[in-house]
């Protein structure tokens, strides 16, 4: 029998798991985390020591319920255009369709972001022979709005890529603004309506503080490194990401899906390990944080568990800082 998982408790202790992607499909929580190796693996700035190379589904049926891992449903050797590090994942449904968004680097070394499709939220998904047309940088975020439109959120800095595309073509040698010029946010793109392409260029998010002026790149508290998530409540919609180097779990939020988006507070205090990545989830009358430490692991930041926590929100709408 499989045990149940309560909260910030590890929800697989078999596998090292990161980055949860938590969607509710068909009654359920599904989470999409990426897979940590269990080696050795010498770390860098550009996350080297991230070299997962598949994905497994995770889905939980609410609060202290067993959850069941549906086995591997995607692997590097399977995607045509990858060559390695298949990092963190999202998932997203529509047309009857559950499609599987993920960064992979191509033969070229160059992070791109794929796709791939399944008629079931526990996969197996089967990938598109090459990535989406015009993407770039890691962490996929989908978020299909309430009039059935979709957005794409991505990027993330360092390993990730996104310095290296501020001209709008790849430059390898490529440094991020300075400390007083504004920070690179997010990318954002609308998806086509079968979901396996942009809608249109895409396009950078700006960040700003409660004065209008932009988040600046030496802000290192609350300007965007990666990890975006995009949900929405009562109206508004809410911008989360990873600061990085401060490893906050920050947010911002605006009445437009593109932004820009106000910052407005802390969401997580760092965790045990270097990355912290999330997501947000309502499930039933409760919203929900999954995110991952290293704690199972004893430290190792290449090996990372993935947890989840109870998010609760102020009558004004600002969200609770959670310490877990």
């Amino acid at each position: 029998m499989t045990k149940p998982v309560q909260p910030n408790e590890p929800l697989v202790t078999h596998i090292y798991t990161a980055d949860p992607s938590a969607h509710v499909f068909e009654g359920k929580i599904y989470i999409y985390p990426s897979h940590d190796l269990d080696h050795e693996m010498i770390s860098n700035d550009n996350g080297d020591q991230y070299n997962m190379e598949d994905y497994h589904v995770l889905s939980i049926d609410g609060d202290g319920s067993p959850c069941v891992d549906h086995g591997e449903v995607l692997h590097v050797k399977d995607v045509p255009w990858a060559k390695q590090q298949m990092w963190a994942p999202d998932a997203a449904y529509k047309n009857n369709t559950y499609y599987l968004f993920f960064p992979a680097r191509d033969h070229d070394d160059i992070f791109r972001i794929g796709v791939a499709t399944s008629a079931s939220p526990s996969g197996p998904f089967t990938p598109e022979p090459s990535y989406i047309p015009g993407s770039y940088s890691i962490d996929p975020a989908v978020f299909v709005d309430d009039d059935g439109k979709s957005y794409i959120y991505f990027g993330g800095l360092w390993g990730g890529q996104l310095e290296k595309w501020q001209t709008g073509s790849f430059v390898p040698d490529a440094e991020g603004p300075s400390e007083m010029a504004p920070a690179l946010g997010p990318i954002v793109a609308e998806l086509s309506e079968n979901m396996l392409s942009f809608e249109g260029e895409p396009r950078e998010i700006s960040i700003i503080d409660t004065n209008g002026n932009p988040i600046l790149a030496g802000d290192e508290e609350r300007r965007y490194f990666e990890g975006p998530w995009v949900h929405k409540y009562n109206g508004f919609y809410y911008l989360s990401y990873s600061t990085g180097t401060t490893h906050n779990i920050v947010y911002a939020i605006s009445k437009d899906p593109l932004g820009p988006y106000e910052y407005q507070g802390k969401i997580l205090s760092p965790v045990l390990g270097w990355t912290t990545h999330h997501s947000i989830v309502q499930f039933k009358e409760k919203w929900y944080l999954f995110y991952h430490d290293s704690s199972l692991s004893g430290g190792a930041d290449n090996k990372r568990s993935v947890k989840y926590t109870e998010l609760r929100y102020n009558d004004d709408g600002t969200i609770q800082t959670i310490h877990p």
